[in-house]
């Protein structure tokens, strides 16, 4: 986890969902698909978010997890009181949501994350 001083640039697209809140479209991010072991991070401080075995396939079109590392995601209600925003615990960089009892997995819990708001890095 880096201080605010040694935070990762970011390029403009990054920045539009990490610092501006924004979405990647549906289907297009690098880590959708991805299966195999490892811990993903973010992208902004580096602080570990998620566990590879804790990701799911919801078929929403962006990477979902149903469990955290540690209380490293922080929620927050968004502006219009219906959904639930995720971001750094660390940097408060814009994750995407999460939602309950969808009953995907059994933890009936389902983050949504934008893939470029993390990085994976493989065991």
């Amino acid at each position: 986890m880096k201080s605010k001083e040694e935070w990762n640039a970011l390029t403009p697209e990054e920045s539009r969902i990490i610092v501006n809140k924004g979405t990647e479209l549906p289907f297009t991010g690098e880590y959708n698909n991805v299966k195999i072991a490892g811990l993903f991070i973010c992208k902004r401080c580096e602080s570990p978010l998620y566990r590879s075995s804790d990701k799911f396939d919801s078929g929403c079109g962006w990477p979902s997890f149903d469990d955290q590392v540690d209380r490293n995601v922080k929620q927050i209600l968004d502006a219009d009181g219906r959904r639930t925003e995720i971001v750094c615990s660390n940097c408060d960089g814009h994750l995407g949501h999460v939602f309950f009892g969808e009953r995907f997995t059994s933890k009936n819990t389902r983050h949504c994350v934008n893939s470029l708001s993390i990085k994976f890095l493989p065991d």
